[in-house]
């Protein structure tokens, strides 16, 4: 009995977390109700209070859980293969295959000044991304696959070069080039490697 509840408590959770996203990214934070959104996931307004508390309390739990954080540990733990190449296409792919499946998610979080607080405790997740990168270009020039550098400045290069690609796509990069995301990660990617893969490797 205690497991079905608690199975349906995750399942009423991921289904309030996606009706506020479609609801807010359709008429923004603040013009949604916590009546709406339950209504819209099916389940009682009480059900929506007493697994998140609050309407901002649920978006705050829905940026943690749909973030990129868990996947790109993931990633980093299960998929490299120590292939500068090989490596950073991977991340890179990953990184635009998340940010672009909660691109509603962003866009909310970025529109609304009130919601300054939920930005502020989502740095969290890149900060996490900028510790995997590092200890990767780390561990890539133990490993003599990587020229001696300073990593953390290489992760926050790579982190910023695509976070910028993300935000100009999310903001209508299409007005300013036609350009395909692929072929920016693959030339972007290319750059890092030239720069950064020792002479003896080349």
């Amino acid at each position: 009995m205690v497991c079905r509840r608690e199975g349906e408590d995750v399942d009423n959770k991921n289904k309030l977390m996606l009706a506020a996203i479609d609801l807010m990214a359709e008429k923004g934070y603040k013009g949604v109700s916590t009546k709406e959104i339950a209504a819209a996931a099916g389940v009682s307004e009480m059900t929506l209070f007493r697994n998140f508390g609050s309407k901002q309390n649920l978006l705050e739990k829905a940026v943690d859980h749909y973030h990129y954080s868990i996947e790109m540990t993931n990633v980093f733990q299960e998929k490299i293969i120590w292939d500068l190449r090989t490596d950073l296409l991977m991340i890179s792919h990953m990184y635009f295959e998340i940010m672009e499946r909660n691109r509603k998610l962003f866009l909310i979080v970025l529109k609304d000044d009130e919601l300054f607080e939920i930005r502020e405790k989502a740095q969290k997740h890149p900060r996490i991304l900028l510790d995997l990168l590092t200890n990767y270009f780390t561990e890539m020039q133990k490993k003599k696959k990587m020229v001696a550098t300073a990593a953390e400045t290489q992760a926050i290069t790579f982190m910023w070069m695509n976070y910028g690609a993300f935000m100009s796509q999310l903001f209508g990069a299409s007005t300013i080039t036609k350009i395909p995301m692929h072929d920016f990660i693959k030339s972007s990617v290319e750059l890092f490697v030239r720069a950064l893969t020792p002479a003896f490797l080349e």
